[in-house]
């Protein structure tokens, strides 16, 4: 069985520096773009940044640009979140997301919390 999980949110102060990490199992992803999203509350679900195969490129929405890096270790089978100087409006429920095929993400996490205080 195919999972991801998410980890690493929390609730912490605007400026602060959080790093999420999406786990996965049941089957390798290095070969497979792999991406982070979010969703505030009572917005649509935005792409945050998508991390190409073999990790070899990445591009960002432009509101975290220059503040969130993606990365991954493949001998982990783990992508990472790297985000710097939040914001209140960096508010949401941040989910990975693995395998982009016929338009979508074949595999997706439960999510994890992140709260940013002003």
């Amino acid at each position: 069985q195919v999972q991801l999980v998410e980890s690493g949110g929390g609730l912490v102060q605007a400026g602060a520096s959080l790093t999420l990490s999406c786990a996965a199992s049941g089957r390798t992803f290095s070969g497979d773009l792999m991406a982070w999203f979010r969703q505030a509350p009572g917005k649509e679900r935005e792409l945050v940044g998508v991390n190409s195969a073999n990790g070899g490129s990445t591009s960002y929405a432009g509101s975290v640009k220059g503040r969130f890096t993606i990365s991954r270790d493949n001998a982990k089978n783990t992508m990472y979140l790297q985000m710097n100087s939040l914001k209140p409006d960096d508010t949401a429920v941040y989910y990975c997301a693995a395998v982009y095929r016929r338009g979508q993400y074949a595999y997706w996490g439960q999510g994890t919390q992140v709260t940013i205080s002003s």
